[in-house]
């Protein structure tokens, strides 16, 4: 999913990354004098590696775009990955001096035009003017020491129909190997399956590798490499929360999204099933979203609360990364419910009623602990492939009292469906977080009447 349009969000390990990269970076290195990083992939015995400068590396990384590139770093991540060279608040060269300074590799995405916005692949001069400018794009950063890879697009067959798109992106990938003969090409696709790897196979040979996204079901990619006889190199470079398009649905059809300690051990699991299970073709991955955004819920995919405190899946990532965990763990939650129900029940309420939210929390690390409610609408967004989404309106004065984990929440006066939000924080960066969708029918007359 191009998921864009995130909210922003010490270096303590040395990683290996930055020998590989830079070795000691000093505030006084002049980035642009450095020599890029020579990366290969290569076959070895039946194994795929990905070699930087003659020396495996292999991926333990984060989509990132306007996440914190130094808190991924310090918890043991040594590339991410973006989906455009400029995101709109850093040039593509801010980002990758950064990342050079962080000790960071960038698989550097090449933003390319999709058929469900309405690009046409049929159209040779409207692919001729894109191709001119991605290479205006490879020429800028091509030589920078910073630079991983290159991915060519991302999702490109989400609701698309049009084979030749990946004619368009072989011949990208040969513009990029006859002007950059030092980084491998890629594109990302949603999901994976026989029919479109054999497609790619035969239109998009040029590729180096190709990269999988995939969320609660990417406990299957195991699986669906075997049917889709995929035997090359892979990297996944989206995964994580089970999708919303997964997940169990309210009686009205509102997504139920995990809380922050169910999506932790998923993560794990998932991690562990599909990534660090294949050491044979698998060249690494990168977990969604270092950061934070609106989706469906400004908390369903990233690992980032929007104030910027860090879930327990960032402990979890650390721990898969360094096999440490943070000495701090995030806070925990045990339960949630509404009205005497959780979110699995389809909680309704009468416009104006009157209940209580009770959540139940710990801190491992023993601190006290903060509670931030808040009533948010539900969202009416339609949108597919991590889309940009409006935030929906909130409520938070209809939440009071709740500084001991019990909270009066009134609901709204219009009828329709919300969610109830709370936020647990242990007021050193970290956080837990959950929400019940509820739905606010219109006040009955026999209601109305009673005192």
């Amino acid at each position: 999913m191009n998921r864009t349009n995130f909210f922003p969000i010490k270096l303590s390990l040395v990683l290996l990354s930055c020998a590989v990269v830079a070795g000691n970076v000093t505030a006084q290195t002049d980035i642009k004098a450095l020599a890029p990083a020579k990366v290969e992939v290569r076959q070895t015995d039946g194994r795929w590696q990905l070699l930087v400068n003659r020396k495996a590396f292999f991926i333990r990384g984060a989509g990132l775009e306007f996440g914190d590139q130094e808190k991924l770093a310090a918890a043991g991540g040594n590339s991410f990955r973006t989906w455009r060279t400029d995101n709109g608040r850093e040039t593509g060269g801010q980002v990758l001096d950064r990342a050079y300074k962080n000790g960071l590799l960038v698989t550097l995405g090449l933003d390319i035009s999709r058929e469900r916005h309405g690009f046409d692949y049929s159209n040779p001069e409207n692919v001729a003017k894109q191709l001119a400018a991605i290479k205006a794009q490879v020429l800028q950063f091509k030589d920078h020491p910073a630079l991983l890879m290159w991915d060519i697009g991302n999702e490109l067959n989400l609701n698309s129909k049009n084979p030749k798109v990946w004619d368009a992106v072989n011949e990208i990938s040969k513009m990029i190997h006859q002007v950059d003969p030092n980084h491998p090409t890629t594109t990302s696709l949603a999901g994976i399956s026989k029919e479109l790897v054999s497609e790619i196979k035969n239109r998009a040979p040029d590729l180096d590798l190709l990269c999988f996204q995939s969320y609660a079901d990417i406990v299957n990619l195991p699986r669906y490499l075997r049917d889709t006889g995929w035997t090359g190199p892979y990297v996944v470079t989206e995964w994580g929360a089970t999708g919303h398009w997964e997940c169990g649905k309210t009686a009205w059809g509102a997504p139920i999204e995990n809380d922050s300690t169910v999506k932790a051990e998923l993560y794990d699991k998932r991690y562990n099933v599909a990534i660090a299970s294949d050491t044979n073709q698998c060249l690494g991955s990168y977990v969604f979203l270092w950061g934070q955004k609106q989706e469906r819920t400004p908390t369903w995919y990233g690992l980032f609360l929007p104030s910027g405190e860090s879930t327990e899946t960032v402990d979890v990532m650390q721990h898969l990364w360094t096999g440490r965990w943070p000495e701090r763990r995030s806070p925990q939650l045990k339960s949630f419910k509404l009205n005497g129900k959780t979110a699995q029940q389809s909680v309704r309420l009468n416009a104006g009623q009157s209940c209580v939210a009770k959540v139940e929390a710990q801190s491992p690390a023993n601190l006290p602990l903060t509670y931030v409610w808040d009533i948010m609408e539900e969202s009416a967004a339609q949108s597919t492939g991590g889309d940009f989404e409006t935030t929906p309106q909130h409520f938070p004065t209809l939440v009071s009292g709740g500084v001991a984990g019990e909270a009066q929440v009134k609901a709204p006066a219009k009828p329709g469906a919300y969610r109830l939000f709370i936020y647990v924080l242990d007021g050193h960066g970290k956080a837990a977080h959950a929400n019940i969708p509820f739905y606010v029918e219109a006040k009955t007359a026999s209601v109305a009447s009673q005192p």
